[in-house]
């Protein structure tokens, strides 16, 4: 199965992920752990979506399905009208590069190295060329409020300012969906208020952004919710 160079641009309103009988087991041995079973979801594009569930619930394993850092075992897949459930390990990579965009909670920066060269990161492996790649590093951290921030190392910034970095890097591909794992996780009240806000612009802006989170406090920042309960969702 082949996946073509940049998925098609869904309008405003129609879904850009649709999830079908989604199940997901793993197995080591003779043991098998179902961690996902029949699971259907829809995200229209422009949506804020927040997936709320406890540690072991299955939303961490949902993470990388929807990702496309994993696959699943049984169900359907389309993201932007394509179907990636069957795609090898090379196409899931092309459509994470040119698709979605991550942000972590524990920023996972690169030690001793630059603001700038962090978020020009995704755009090395996506062939761009340095002058660009720079370029387009300085106007993401530049949207962010960090143009006074481009030349300092993870270390020389506050955890709110390390996850403004990692938010420029998630946006630096021009993504269609942002991705974010407890972004708050790891920050004060303050700086957490400060990226949820962020994430309010961006998604006022256009951009699709899936929020998974086990706090509910944090899933109300969101424009809808679901929950995750033992592999399963529920509204």
């Amino acid at each position: 199965m082949t996946v073509p160079d940049a998925l098609p641009d869904a309008p405003t309103g129609t879904g850009v992920i649709e999830m079908r009988g989604i199940g997901k087991t793993y197995r080591s041995g003779r043991l098998e752990v179902e961690a996902l079973r029949e699971v259907d979801l829809d995200v229209a594009t422009g949506d804020f979506l927040a997936i709320v569930g406890p540690s072991g619930s299955g939303k961490s394993t949902l993470m990388n399905l929807l990702g496309c850092l994993d696959r699943p075992t049984t169900g359907t897949y389309r993201l932007a009208g394509a179907d990636v459930s069957g795609l090898s390990d090379d196409g899931l990579a092309r459509v994470r590069n040119r698709t979605i965009g991550f942000v972590f909670q524990s920023f996972n920066l690169l030690s001793r190295t630059t603001a700038l060269e962090n978020v020009a990161v995704p755009l090395l492996y996506a062939g761009v060329g340095r002058a660009e790649r720079l370029e387009r590093a300085r106007e993401a951290l530049t949207r962010l409020g960090l143009e006074d921030r481009l030349t300092h190392e993870p270390s020389e910034l506050s955890g709110g300012q390390q996850q403004r970095v990692a938010i420029a890097r998630a946006l630096v591909t021009r993504p269609a969906i942002i991705l974010a794992d407890e972004p708050t996780g790891n920050l004060d009240s303050a700086s957490g208020a400060d990226v949820l806000e962020l994430l309010h612009e961006l998604n006022g802006a256009g951009t699709t952004i899936i929020l998974i989170t086990h706090d509910s406090d944090v899933a109300v920042a969101a424009k809808r919710s679901v929950r995750v309960r033992d592999g399963r969702l529920a509204a």
